[in-house]
């Protein structure tokens, strides 16, 4: 009996401690589970943290960049108020230039065009819009698209937008060089410009003022569907579209001086339907050698295009508005 009842007690010990040990290890499992999902709410707080505070500090940086609140320049005009204007709001023609610092096509186009621009701009014929984008930082990396423009539209707020603009284009480096992705490169620029370089424009340079002025405004360039910068339009018209005969700077100045009086050549303000322009005997020589010049730092022959933008060395890349590829100029290029 004694060894019987021994036996049972050992048992129903056995099966104690056996119960006891399971219960010891389901509290300690709960214990590990409560632990792993305290870990993970943690983790997914400690990265929500990290993305608050990349957000709070965007607009700070690289074009990507989307914080800050939204300053339009002093005077910006159009849609949006996304266009900086120069020459009288009155003039009879109006050229709409989309365009970026960085941009080899552009510093080109401005050479070759600039002095017939500012000239039926002082006879009160043309007025121009201009656009800044920042397509040479989405291709090449860098910031220098971004804060030149924020600059420019600086200089605006300064009412000097139109020297300050020129000069960023003279003194443009290299695509593949970001020094405009430096205040201190802008700011030096800046200097040269009569009565630009103070407190208050120093200012906006550092901060960034126009920052996501600048980002709608390459927003409404993407959502465009435009090509390439230079994009140029005279009264809507894109003076590059007829690649065989591109509207030079002398037929540019005919164009204009003919709408502004009223003649044949201002059909397509007047009637809503461009006229075709004919060829002039010649661009001027100055815009031949201007173009000879910009094409041979570029790497492509003037040759058959003396007033039209010249292709840079990054022509091959599909521009940043996704339409595939095309030069700067917003020609197509041949693969």
């Amino acid at each position: 009996m004694n060894d019987g009842a021994n036996r049972d007690t050992t048992k129903r010990s056995a099966r104690e401690r056996l119960q006891a040990e399971r219960e010891r290890q389901k509290a300690k499992d709960k214990r590990r589970r409560t632990l792993v999902v305290s870990a993970a709410v943690v983790g997914v707080l400690g990265l929500a943290a990290v993305v608050g505070l990349i957000a709070a500090n965007t607009g700070k940086g690289g074009p990507s960049a989307k914080g800050g609140p939204l300053v339009a320049p002093s005077g910006a005009t159009g849609k949006d108020a996304l266009a900086i204007q120069t020459g009288k709001a009155e003039a009879p023609s109006t050229l709409t230039v989309w365009e970026d610092f960085r941009c080899p096509a552009c510093k080109a186009f401005e050479t070759n065009y600039r002095d017939t621009v500012h000239e039926l701009e002082a006879k009160g014929l043309l007025k121009v819009e201009y656009h800044l984008v920042t397509l040479i930082d989405g291709n090449m990396g860098g910031s220098g698209s971004l804060k030149s423009a924020n600059a420019a539209a600086c200089a605006q707020d300064a009412a000097t937008f139109a020297p300050y603009h020129d000069l960023l284009f003279e003194n443009q480096p290299e695509e593949t060089n970001d020094a405009y992705g430096k205040n201190a490169k802008l700011l030096e620029l800046a200097a040269k410009v009569d009565g630009l370089d103070t407190p208050d424009f120093r200012k906006c340079v550092e901060d960034g003022t126009h920052d996501s002025w600048v980002k709608k405004s390459q927003d409404a360039f993407r959502t465009g569907k435009f090509r390439g910068t230079p994009t140029v339009l005279l009264d809507g018209k894109d003076i590059f579209a007829d690649q065989a005969n591109p509207l030079t700077p002398q037929k540019l100045k005919e164009k204009v001086e003919a709408a502004g009086k009223g003649g044949a050549g201002g059909g397509a303000k007047a009637s809503g339907a461009p006229a075709s322009p004919q060829p002039s005997s010649s661009a001027s020589a100055s815009a031949s050698a201007s173009a000879s010049a910009s094409a041979s730092r570029s790497g492509s022959p003037a040759a058959g295009r003396s007033a039209a933008p010249s292709r840079p060395a990054s022509a091959t890349r599909p521009s940043a508005s996704g339409q595939g590829a095309a030069d700067h100029s917003g020609m197509p290029v041949n693969h």
